[in-house]
């Protein structure tokens, strides 16, 4: 992987409708892409799973073309395919991407949940807190769960490592909390909301059930404000 995609595509993740949207074709599991960049220079990208990589090939004598890519690498030309191919990588990372801070298989599972019942993705909504992020209903724009990554410490445990927590409103939060994967909202109205430790809750359906009763509570006309505590 080189230096241009590490920046670009770092802690992002694929959407692989978008990516079809956008004039991706599917071969043996691999995303595959092609776009000229300046006359007979063509741009290959392929994306399998998460991973990025690329060719760009002088197609006038069908070899691979590195030179832009390499550190100090001066002209008007390189510069030229350097830009273009950069602004390339940047579109696809905007518009086939989503920011991936959540790297647990169970955050994994919960995202494409959400996707694939709700049509919902995670909205990062605070510019300085770039650790939490929101699912919310399009009729009333209501949250209805909340990612975070929060200090073990600030939630009771040992250590001072972040954590993967998502905030839910179940129907019944005396009964969900069980102080082991299942806590008191953090950073939430407790009355109301819980949080849930992805990394160590491996009952994938109870976490599904929960998220659906959640977002039936969203639809309601019920104060879920953020606590002060």
């Amino acid at each position: 992987m080189n230096k241009i995609i590490q920046s670009i595509f770092k802690n992002k993740s694929a959407n692989e409708s978008k990516l079809l949207q956008y004039g991706f074709k599917k071969s043996a599991g691999v995303m595959q892409y092609q776009a000229l960049l300046k006359d007979n220079f063509l741009l290959k990208v392929f994306i399998e799973g998460d991973a990025v990589s690329s060719q760009v090939i002088e197609l006038e004598t069908g070899e691979p073309y590195t030179l832009f890519l390499v550190d100090g690498a001066q002209g008007s030309f390189v510069g030229e395919i350097r830009e273009k191919y950069q602004a390339v990588m940047q579109d696809i990372a905007q518009k086939c991407f989503y920011k991936r801070v959540f790297k647990s298989v169970m955050a994994k599972n919960v995202i494409e949940y959400i996707a694939q019942k709700y049509g919902d993705k995670l909205e990062f909504l605070w510019e300085k807190f770039e650790d939490g992020a929101i699912c919310r209903r399009k009729d009333n724009r209501k949250w209805y769960v909340v990612f975070m990554l929060a200090r073990a410490s600030k939630l009771g445990l040992q250590g001072d490592e972040k954590v993967e927590i998502l905030n839910l409103k179940p129907l019944d939060p005396e009964k969900v909390v069980d102080f082991k994967c299942i806590l008191p909202g953090y950073h939430m109205n407790k009355k109301y909301w819980v949080s849930i430790l992805l990394e160590k809750c491996e009952n994938m359906h109870q976490i599904f059930d929960l998220i659906d009763q959640s977002y039936a509570l969203a639809s309601k006309k019920q104060k879920c404000l953020v606590s002060n505590a």
